[in-house]
């Protein structure tokens, strides 16, 4: 589902790159990306999502070769085909609970607004148990809250390929785990892979995979 080959990439202003000789996530595999700040987690997860371009090597992502598409392809891609949940939920303070969820159809011209769409996001909204705060502003909202809209915005287009930058840094461990569950469920429904960077250890025993980012370059 996910195959990585000689991947290199490094920042204009030097200083840090990093190198992926190998790597291959299975269809419905979950991994946890893990090593110290500044290791390069991130940078690794925006790569497999088309966020960054390498300067060389081969992303492929369900059969679509990431890094040799152009920056709109990929941005049509990522809505096309992939979930991302930020650890900063990356909401609008402007629209409430359910044009949040939507907001991918909203942005993106490779997707379509229709009734489909729109219950689809209701469904997952009372999925998470928010069904009541549908018209609320994110504002209004606890930490727990915001990320749940958060997830529910990842799953709204049925992405084949989930995502998670530190999902449940500013979580307590009850919505942590309300969280993770949601996005474990999809995985197993969808056979969707899941890839999370996380420095949470009570997390880690979730995975079917631990990948330390050091290890991933001899």
């Amino acid at each position: 589902m996910i195959e990585v080959r000689d991947l290199a990439f490094g920042y204009p202003r030097g200083g840090f790159e990093l190198r992926v000789n190998e790597l291959g996530v299975a269809r419905g595999e979950s991994v946890a990306v893990v090593g110290p700040s500044g290791c390069g987690k991130t940078t690794f997860l925006h790569l497999l999502a088309g966020i960054l371009a390498p300067a060389s090597g081969r992303v492929v992502v369900d059969g679509v070769e990431v890094s040799e598409l152009g920056r709109e392809d990929r941005q049509d891609f990522r809505a096309l085909a992939v979930g991302l949940v930020f650890q900063e939920f990356e909401l609008l303070d402007y629209l409430d609970v359910l044009d949040n969820v939507l907001l991918p159809y909203r942005v993106s011209p490779a997707l379509t607004l229709d009734t489909a769409a729109r219950r689809r996001a209701v469904e997952l909204v009372e999925q998470v148990g928010l069904a009541n705060k549908r018209s609320t502003f994110p504002r209004q909202l606890s930490q727990g809250e915001r990320q749940r809209v958060a997830v529910c915005r990842s799953l709204v287009t049925r992405p084949k390929v989930l995502f998670g930058d530190e999902p449940t840094a500013n979580l307590d461990a009850d919505n942590r785990d309300h969280v993770m569950d949601t996005l474990f469920r999809y995985t197993e429904e969808r056979r969707a892979p899941l890839v999370v960077v996380t420095h949470d250890r009570e997390l880690r025993d979730r995975f079917d995979t631990l990948l330390d980012v050091r290890e991933l370059a001899p």
